[in-house]
């Protein structure tokens, strides 16, 4: 029963500081975003439209404001996204710029 319960309680505290974005897949993001948004980012940050992700005043700061701007993008330029293809968006970003645990 101890074994059972220390199994579950290092299950929850692995869950705590996981991907917060692990339903999405982020091949299928990165592929998303260079079909969908680098065109945009790069007219407005220039050379490859990373900057936006990077740039020292960037409005996104946590895992919630990433999928609130996806969705934002999603909505503003009518793309129809499905949830599960803004969390493949979310996931790929996040793993390639923001580094969010949660």
């Amino acid at each position: 029963m101890r074994t059972l319960f220390l199994l579950l309680l290092l299950s929850l505290t692995m869950n705590a500081h996981a991907e917060p974005f692990a339903e999405g897949d982020a091949a299928i993001g990165k592929t998303m975003v260079e079909k969908n948004c680098i065109q945009c980012h790069a007219s407005k940050y220039g050379g490859d439209g990373s900057a936006i992700y990077t740039r020292e005043h960037r409005l996104v700061k946590t895992s919630r404001g990433l999928l609130a701007q996806i969705r934002n993008c999603n909505t503003m330029l009518g793309m129809k996204w499905f949830e599960d293809e803004e969390l493949h968006v979310a996931r790929y970003l996040n793993q390639t710029y923001y580094k969010f645990d949660q």
